[in-house]
Order: structure tokens, then sequence, then C-alpha cells
């Protein structure tokens, strides 16, 4: 039933034309490098639909979800090997997808020793809803034998211009207004923007958090008060923006701090949320400590100048997240506040310099806020931009302009990823 649910959905994104800049991505890897390639990402952001795509016909599928498929997983390389005709005469390579294998306890042991044997028969990609570089259960390190790519929502950018760039900064590129409110309203995961339909939308996200909560919680960790955590989930979509208070968390929900903090990381780590750390080099009296939470799905937060914020840094996530993984270099997300209460929403450090600040407006009328002058004197940032989201789309490079300026919000993110 999944794998036919998977055709479905590739299905119409086929048809619709709804091309995701990841495939391009996994076919330059594929043609270029031995290494394993492992996609992670959150549930249902397309992660097994663009896999099971760019195989084809040419590869074999290997989910652990399966119970045929994780009794040979069980058996080792050697079974599974003759599982995917490895010892077939063919005249390209196959590509073998393992789907959620991060679920089975040995899954580095696994992959270790598949790799070593038949790596140089294969090509392996590997997928994942939970970060494939966090659970460690046991066995070597795969050190040197994958790359990882981690896999986001549509995006403007990816909307306006599906293709694979070797730059940083694209053109800008309009899309329509009502593809805009679409993200905004029904989140960038395929299956809800395509939808666009409330009681859809409505009913797949409940599945999600239910699968979210009721699976990968109780797969992956050994917490036990998942109640607690999906009432800790919620506080965090109502104060998404803004800064992590530990101790009134714990207080709400009647746990302590340390476990406040297991639970975030937790969320983190099964892509419910992010967090973004205050950037203090250069910085007089920053705060250092307290970071700032966002979600990955942005839809459900109401209030329209944090769903925003959160938006922008969901895109800028996106960006530093691709920027870094395809080797432009080390890419972070910080965001600026110093005790005198001086705050810019976010920074951008291309490796570790700082690069552009944003500030994110839901009006265009709102003057230029004046600590985008201060901390881009003080951080040395090229560039410092205000961006609003009720100005029309300008086809004017942003990143062209070194002063603070602001500029419409699609044309800043057109910009992006």
């Amino acid at each position: 039933m999944q794998e036919n649910g998977i055709y479905r959905l590739g299905l119409i994104l086929y048809k619709t034309g709804m091309k995701r800049i990841y495939s391009e991505i996994i076919e330059e890897h594929l043609h270029s490098n031995r290494q394993m390639i492992f996609i992670a990402g959150p549930r249902q952001v397309g992660k097994t639909t663009v896999a099971r795509l760019v195989q084809g016909e040419r590869g074999c599928y290997v989910n652990w979800d399966n119970l045929a498929d994780r009794k040979i997983l069980l058996k080792g390389p050697d079974a599974m090997a003759t599982r995917c005709g490895l010892s077939l005469l063919r005249e390209e390579s196959v590509l073998i997808v393992f789907d959620e294998i991060h679920k089975y306890a040995k899954w580095k042991s696994f992959l270790k020793g598949f790799f070593d044997i038949y790596g140089d028969q294969c090509k392996i990609l590997v997928t994942g809803s939970a970060r494939l570089d966090v659970y460690k259960k046991g066995g070597d390190s795969l050190l040197g034998r994958y790359f990882l790519y981690r896999m986001h929502p549509q995006s403007v950018a990816e909307i306006f211009e599906p293709v694979l760039l070797e730059t940083e900064i694209r053109k800008p590129g309009s899309i329509p207004q009502d593809k805009l409110d679409t993200l905004l309203q029904y989140s960038g995961f395929p299956e809800p923007y395509l939808a666009n339909n409330r009681r859809f939308y409505n009913r797949w996200q409940r599945m999600r958090l239910d699968l979210l909560f009721r699976e990968e919680l109780r797969d992956l960790t050994r917490i036990q008060e998942v109640g607690q955590v999906q009432v800790l989930a919620k506080i965090l979509q109502y104060q998404a923006s803004q800064s992590v208070n530990y101790s009134n968390l714990a207080n709400e929900i009647n746990v302590s701090v340390d476990t406040v903090c297991r639970w975030i990381a937790t969320l983190e780590s099964l892509y419910y949320c992010f967090s973004v750390r205050p950037w203090f080099r250069n910085i007089p009296k920053s705060l250092r400590k307290q970071p700032k939470i966002f979600l990955w799905d942005w839809s459900g937060i109401k209030n329209d100048g944090a769903r925003h914020e959160n938006f922008v840094a969901s895109h800028l996530l996106k960006a530093v997240h691709w920027w870094t993984d395809i080797g432009l270099g080390e890419y972070h997300l910080y965001y600026l506040r110093d005790k005198e209460k001086r705050e810019v929403d976010f920074l951008v450090t291309r490796d570790d310099i700082p690069w552009f600040l944003v500030e994110v407006k839901t009006s265009g009328k709102q003057s230029l806020n004046k600590n985008l002058f201060y901390f881009q004197k003080k951080t040395g940032a090229q560039h410092a931009f205000q961006v609003a989201f009720d100005l029309e789309f300008i086809e004017q490079d942003c990143f062209s302009v070194k002063k603070p300026v602001i500029v419409p919000a699609t044309t800043f993110l057109s910009q992006l990823v």
C-alpha cells in the first residue's frame, strides 16, 4: 500500500511538472562519485518519491518497513546482494535504494559491510525521515563512505526554477501570487501544496503528526511520555520564532529543564523543529545561549508575523544546507541580539564569516530597522535586507546592493534555493 502511495504521488508530480532540484543533484552524484548518497528530511517531504523516480527501472528498492525486505536485511550483505542481483552481468551499475533503514539498530554496520564488499558493483542511495547522522546505535563509522543531502519542502526559488545551479545566488524570478499564498497556507510539502485544499490539508496534517509522535518517536527513542512531548510540540508551535526559555517550558509541562532540552533535541532530530542560535563574535554584550525555535512546517503557525518569519527562516535554512551539501563551502544560520535589546532576525555566514543580514517584516511601509545598520557595521556583513511580504516582486538583484535596503519577499526568496 505504501508503494502505491509513492507511485501515485510520483505520477502527480510528473503530470503537474513539479520537479525537485534534488533529482538533479542525485543524478550528478551517481555520475561523478562512488560514495553512498544519504537523503534525510522530514516525513512526506518527497525523499522516497524522488529516489524511486531517479531509480526508474535500473535498480532495487529495499524498505525496512516491508517484512520481506527486513528479513533479507537481517541476514546480512550477501543475502541482500543476491536479492538485488549483483551477480548478474549488467550494462550499468545497479542503483539500490534503502528506505527507512535507520530504524534497524545495526544499520550503520550493515551499510559499512555492504559498501565495502559490493560498493564497486552498485550505487547506493539511503533515505530516512530521521537524521541519518544522529541515531548511531553501535557499529563502525561510515566516515568517507557517504555524502549527506538534506531535503526540504518546496520553496519560492524551487517553484520558480527547479534546476541545479553551481552558484549561491540566482537571478530573481517571480512566481504567481496564488502559489505564494498556497506555500504560506499549506506548506511546501508536496501533497498538501499540490492539493491546495483545506479539508485535505487538515487530514494530512493530522496523519503526519500522528505518524511523527506515535511511530517515529516510539520506534527511534526511549521516550515513554509521548503525550507530554506532544504538549511541548504544541507549545513550540505557538512560540515559533521566539527565544526558548527552558525553565518556563519545564514548568509548563512539569518536567526538568534537562528533560525539556533533551526532548527539543529529539524533536529537532525528527525534523519537527529547528533551532537558530545567536551569533556573538564581535558583538558587545551579545546573548550567547538562548536559541530561537522554528518549525519545518510553517503552515500551522497562526500569527502572520511569526509565520512570515518562520517562512523566511525555512528558506534560509534550506539555502545554507544546500550550499553546504553540494560543496560550495560551510554555511550557517544565526540571529543577532544583545543585552541592549537590539536584534536582527537572521545572519547567514559563509565559512564562518558574516555574509548577509535579514530582518523580516509583514509590511513594506515600516521604516528600515536601524539595527540593520548597527549590526552590519559590527559584523562586517556584505548585505543587509529588510524583507517585506506586502511588496510586489521587483526584477532586481538585491545582492547587488551593499547598504541596508527594503526588498520584496518574493524577490529575495527567489534568489535563494
